[in-house]
């Protein structure tokens, strides 16, 4: 598992941004559409 990290400190800063952008972009979308659907339902 070591080996598969880069030596480079900025590759690894960078794929952990790009982590967290998909993962809070997963929230948002996953909240979004939880309120569209209550909204749909006329609650």
């Amino acid at each position: 598992m070591t080996s598969f990290l880069p030596d480079d400190p900025v590759i690894i800063v960078i794929v952990l941004i790009l982590l967290a952008l998909i993962f809070f972009t997963y929230l948002l979308l996953r909240r979004t559409i939880l309120e569209f659907r209550d909204g749909m339902e006329g609650r």
